[in-house]
Parts: structure tokens; sequence; C-alpha cells
């Protein structure tokens, strides 16, 4: 599929949207700190925690973690009904997928490459001697990373950002949400659910294409 131009462009977050889980806490569970981060993620995703230093804390608790552990946890990731379907709609009509994460490259590159997407960002774990070292490399994907990541690949694709569509669940979600042409709260917190254009209640993202016009 060629880069430009495109029709239009959907832009999603990846924890309990485009996936059920949140990833850092399927790695948390296999490192023994579930509940700790659980609890962290939950105040995040509610704007109640600056979200680098939230993501931080997190991942300090995976230090000493084999990086083996990481293809455990893989297998876990459950796509979001209505997924494929989302992106095969947008596809068809001349539209691009894209998906921003504050999650991690190690579990997202291998699903967004069998998805199809056209490009994605997530933040990627330090690791030493085939062990995780409770870092983050380089620059956290926060909110304004997302919302950095929209203007770029709307440039790039040539799509103006009037018509393009971010799709969020958490406060991390907001900036990107703020600039986008449509905003969609998915199955959202109370703080994104007032500030979005639109709120989808339901589990299924293909209930989104009838918000772009490509069904019903």
């Amino acid at each position: 599929m060629s880069d430009s131009p495109a029709r239009f462009l959907v832009i999603l977050d990846v924890d309990s949207t485009l996936i059920k889980n949140e990833a850092i806490e399927l790695i948390a569970e296999r490192a023994g700190s579930l509940e700790h981060v659980a609890a962290v993620t939950e105040r995040a995703m509610r704007g109640e925690l600056d979200f680098a230093a939230s993501l931080r804390e997190r991942v300090a608790t995976l230090k000493d973690l084999s990086v083996s552990e990481i293809d455990a946890v893989r297998e876990k990731i459950e796509l979001s009904d209505g997924a494929r379907d989302l992106i095969a709609g947008v596809h068809a009509a001349g539209g691009r997928v894209a998906v921003v994460s504050g999650g991690f490259h190690e579990l997202l590159d291998p699903l967004a490459e069998s998805l199809g997407l056209d490009r994605w960002r997530a933040n990627r774990l330090e690791v030493i001697d085939g062990a995780l070292t409770g870092n983050v490399l380089g620059d956290i994907i926060d909110a304004e990373a997302k919302a950095v990541a929209l203007r770029e690949w709307a440039g790039e694709f040539g799509v103006p950002l009037e018509r393009t569509i971010a799709v969020g669940d958490g406060a991390n979600d907001l900036k990107m949400m703020a600039i986008a042409g449509l905003s969609v709260a998915y199955d959202a917190k109370p703080a994104v659910r007032a500030q979005a254009s639109v709120a989808v209640g339901s589990r299924n993202l293909s209930d989104i294409l009838p918000l772009l016009g490509l069904r019903g």
C-alpha cells in the first residue's frame, strides 16, 4: 500500500483499545509485581499521575526479568473484538491505520505486522545480558509524543488534521484526541469521555466504522 495520498487517517491507542489487555500488566504478572503495577496504571489512565513518571515506576518493577518471558507474554495478548474489521474497512476506503502506544515495541511489533498496520510507535525496554534492566530506552511515548505522532503521520500521508481520527481510552490519549478532526472515546475513562467528540461504550472496534460513514 502506497504511503500517499490517503483519504483519512485513523490512529488508535493500543492497551485496552486495539487489544483487550494492558501489556505492562501482563509483563508485571511474570515479574511478580502485578498488583502494584495495575494500581499505578489505573491512576495514570485517569490522569491522576504523570504518565512518564508512572511508566518509569512500573518498568522499574520488571528489573531482572528474563527477556525470554516476553515470548510467553505475547501469547496472552488478546486483540479487541472488531479490530480486524475496522482495519480492513479503513483500508478498503482508502484510509490508513496507525497505532501509538505507551506500551512496548517488543510486544507491539509482531502484532502490528500481522495486522497490516501502516505505522506504529511505542516504548522500548532496555535489555542487558538477556534480562530487563528496569529502564526504558529513549524518550517515553507519553501524551505529547502521541500528538506528535498524529501530526507526523498525517503529514506523511498527506492527510489534513480535519481528516484524522484519534481513538483512545486514557488520559495519555487526550492531547492527540484534541488535535484530531474526530476524537473517539472507546470504553474510556470519565475524563476522556467528557472531552471526546463522541463516545463508544461497546468493546467492539468495528462500531467505529459507522462514525466514519463506512457502515450503516
